[in-house]
């Protein structure tokens, strides 16, 4: 393997210790304090930014082994298709080792790369959960002081002001009940009081 291919797997093993160390279950004050300094040291922000730029480069590294793994299968099977027998056992040794090795190196950049982006959002999506449980943590502190006496006072004060409130609107309802059945009544009255005066009643005047 080329020095660049074998840089490529050092930083695959270490994607992998890496991811393996994210995963495992570790005690929460261990696993806070680990993603605080990997979230916040300057040191490790220097070393995600070098480790972006060599994941430019091996991003090359994968579209270069992808072309030359497609130009060895190409070779191999128009040498299939144009083989002569026993005669050709060593060129058809060095076609397979070629596509061996194509293989290999499609494979290597392109697991590395794809592990750079679960490792990445397997980290972020830790860390999110590791806020959450310091919010989750620091709101029940605030319960179980002073803080949390003055919002269940405030909550209790909206649940009086709501109960009020739906009182009023039972009252608002049972007066607009009252007045339709008035307004009913008034109407039978005066039909039955034009039916015998033979008059027709205006609404609006009486």
């Amino acid at each position: 393997m080329t020095v660049y291919y074998t840089l490529t797997f050092m930083l695959l093993a270490a994607e992998m210790v890496t991811f393996c160390v994210l995963v495992a279950p570790l005690p929460h004050v261990v696993r806070k304090k680990l993603f605080h300094f990997l979230s916040e040291s300057p040191i490790i922000a220097k070393l995600a930014y070098g480790i972006k730029i060599a994941f430019i480069f091996i991003a090359i590294l994968f579209v270069d082994a992808v072309q030359r793994m497609w130009r060895v299968t190409a070779e191999a099977d128009l040498a299939k298709s144009n083989g002569t027998g026993a005669q050709d056992v060593r060129a058809e040794t060095n076609m397979a080792a070629r596509k061996f090795y194509a293989q290999r190196n499609t494979y290597l950049t392109g697991f590395c790369l794809f592990l750079s982006l679960v490792l990445t959002r397997t980290f972020y999506i830790l860390l999110d959960l590791i806020h959450t449980q310091e919010e989750y943590a620091k709101l029940k502190n605030e319960t179980k002081s002073g803080k949390g006496g003055d919002q269940v006072k405030q909550i209790e004060e909206l649940k009086a002001r709501l109960a009020v409130a739906e009182e009023k609107a039972k009252d608002y309802d049972i007066v607009k009940k009252q007045a339709e059945q008035n307004a009913k009544e008034y109407d039978r009255l005066a039909t039955e009081y034009n039916s015998k005066t033979g008059g027709v009643s205006d609404k609006r005047k009486d």
